[in-house]
């Protein structure tokens, strides 16, 4: 069959950066109530406990409340509907918000296809429930979300998210607001700097510390946010048209004084990744084709233990990646090399 492509195909996207303490509120919720995550994270199990204990008998209620039910979702999605300049700015939104509103911000996106269905469930479709339903049926917790709030009396929720979230915010991000704020725009401005000097794909990739992502049809924008509390972790989410990355901030902007001669560390990554000359070695053979693990221990005539640590290094620095059981080299990320050298020295 042959077959004339008329179709319209997105090549890239939109990328946008916004910083905000109103995330750090809502994303600490969020890593508060997550016990399963806490050994994972910087900040040990005891922080979260601290932070918990912290906070008034009523708030530590609604916290519980948030654990059983992941309202902290329903918080972020709310906070993507205006650039809240400030706590009161927010809680005095969600208090006016109408309840068919609040319900709508607060169900999941479940792709553009979903739309229709999501605003039907908002008026009580039952039929809309279940296809939204059965199109998240496989999601950890989704379901169980989305079957609470079509079920839940909207006053309920609007209190339970202002006592819950004036408390937190109050407690524990204001007394830090002014200095996170500087924080996150810091490392905003850094990421949003080399928008002109990267494509969009390879300016998330950098972002997200090496995870790539690339363009889909239903997605116009991606929207990149800071982070602290959640650090290491990364946090994908969904928006009409948009995709949500929650992204840790990188090292070298987390103090408060910043060091001008400390190298970022992705840029000491790269280099001590291609220092070597037998990592050299490597990434010419890869230039030419993908190489097996057994091709590259024949023609680096080395043995295999001591190859994976020259390996290692690459795949650590996304100098090279796997392709099913081949190496295979990223050339794009050897061609941000000077990008990151002239941005360090001033010279971009």
């Amino acid at each position: 069959m042959k077959i004339l492509d008329m179709s319209f195909g997105r090549n890239s996207y939109h990328v946008s950066f916004y910083s905000s303490p109103l995330f750090e509120g809502a994303l600490g919720i969020a890593a508060a109530t997550y016990d399963e995550i806490h050994p994972t994270l910087e900040k040990p199990r005891e922080y979260w406990q601290m932070m918990i204990e912290a906070l008034p008998d009523r708030v530590q209620a609604e916290l519980l409340y948030a654990k059983r039910h992941n309202t902290w979702k329903t918080l972020l999605q709310l906070l993507h509907t205006h650039p809240f300049p400030d706590l009161e700015a927010f809680l005095s939104f969600l208090e006016n918000l109408p309840d068919q509103q609040l319900l709508y911000e607060a169900l999941p996106c479940l792709g553009q296809e979903r739309e229709e269905a999501r605003r039907r469930a908002v008026e009580g479709d039952a039929a809309a429930v279940e296809e939204l339903l059965a199109a998240c049926s496989a999601h950890k917790f989704f379901p169980a979300y989305l079957s609470y709030l079509c079920q839940l009396d909207m006053g309920v929720l609007r209190r339970h998210l202002i006592t819950l979230f004036q408390g937190w915010y109050t407690l524990h991000v204001m007394p830090r607001e002014d200095e996170l704020r500087r924080l996150l725009q810091r490392d905003c401005d850094q990421k949003s700097g080399m928008r002109e000097k990267l494509s969009p794909e390879a300016l998330v990739e950098w972002a997200l510390g090496g995870a790539a992502y690339p363009p889909e049809p239903s997605i116009s924008r991606v929207l990149l946010i800071p982070h602290t509390l959640y650090r290491p972790w990364t946090i994908q989410a969904d928006a009409k048209g948009t995709k949500i990355f929650y992204y840790p901030v990188a090292d070298e902007n987390m103090a408060e004084e910043i060091d001008p001669y400390q190298p970022p560390l992705r840029l000491i990554q790269l280099y001590k990744a291609v220092g070597d000359e037998h990592r050299l070695r490597i990434i010419k053979f890869l230039t030419e084709r993908a190489h097996s693990l057994q091709e590259l221990t024949e023609r680096m005539e080395m043995a295999k233990s001591t190859l994976h640590h020259h390996l290692s290094m690459l795949r650590s620095a996304q100098v090279i990646e796997m392709n099913g059981t081949r190496y295979q080299l990223r050339p794009h990320v050897l061609g941000q090399l000077p990008l990151f050298l002239d941005d360090y020295l001033g010279r971009g």
